[in-house]
């Protein structure tokens, strides 16, 4: 086979705000049978590792936490112990147990992630207060996706937020989740493959295509999740084309398989 291993999204891509998108529980366990190696990355910020998976689950997909890679979330908390940080979390509060061994007390750097609660003008203002008196203060995002699906609908993700805090502190934040080349590089090392033999499957075509892309994968877009008409040729010509375009989980599947 061409791969030899592949990076899968979760969140648009296997399921949509609790719910299995059709098919992808069969296709799956396809790709399983076939024992091509796979792990799941993911840049939600709404849950746990531990909720995800136990969702997952749930909904019938056979994923164990340790085919869970990386999160953005556990990318977030090992980033913030290396560099000794004490973060001002703007994160939704299902996923503040994932920090819980973090000291945040006196804090000295910003963490943003979807935080529906934690997006208002008091907490916006505090930690553009804190990224105004501390110069050196990190501010760190999660990941900036735009929007997120929802059963009901897309909505706003956590960047135009990331975002209005780097006009207003005149900063710029570090992003730790996908598309940064360094998360597509530890899911790799995880698996002991070169980029040039793994491909990432996702909804999202700048995070999940256009990101994998760029650190040496080949990408495939799913017509599912976020995926918008005309995505497929989102910053062309100076940005590359997916790999594949391919209605969902299932048909990515079939294409990889017939590689």
């Amino acid at each position: 086979m061409r791969f030899k291993a592949a990076l899968i999204d979760l969140s648009g891509t296997l399921h949509i705000d609790g719910q299995a998108i059709p098919g992808a529980v069969a296709a799956l366990e396809r790709l399983r049978a076939a024992q091509l190696p796979c792990r799941f990355v993911t840049n939600t910020t709404k849950d746990t590792v531990d909720s995800l998976v136990m969702t997952l689950q749930t909904l019938g997909f056979g994923i164990s936490k340790d085919e869970v890679v990386f999160s953005s979330l556990s990318a977030t908390r090992q980033l913030l112990k290396q560099r000794d940080l004490r973060p001002l979390l703007l994160l939704d509060r299902r996923a503040l147990p994932e920090f819980d061994d973090v000291p945040q007390h006196d804090p000295n750097a910003v963490v943003v992630g979807l935080a529906r609660e934690a997006f208002n003008y008091d907490s916006l203002n505090r930690a553009f207060r804190l990224l105004h008196a501390q110069p050196a203060a990190p501010l760190i995002a999660i990941h900036r996706g735009r929007v997120f699906a929802e059963a009901s609908g897309l909505s706003l993700g956590p960047g135009p937020f990331v975002t209005a805090l780097e006009v207003a502190a005149g900063r710029t934040a570090q992003v730790v989740g996908k598309p940064a080349p360094t998360f597509f590089a530890a899911a790799l090392d995880h698996l002991g493959v070169a980029s040039e033999h793994a491909v990432m499957i996702g909804d999202d075509v700048r995070d999940d295509v256009q990101g994998a892309q760029a650190a040496g994968l080949a990408g495939v877009l799913v017509q599912t999740g976020k995926y918008q008409l005309g995505d497929e040729g989102f910053g062309a010509p100076a940005a590359s084309a997916p790999d594949a375009t391919v209605p969902d989980f299932a048909a990515a599947v079939d294409w990889l398989l017939s590689q």
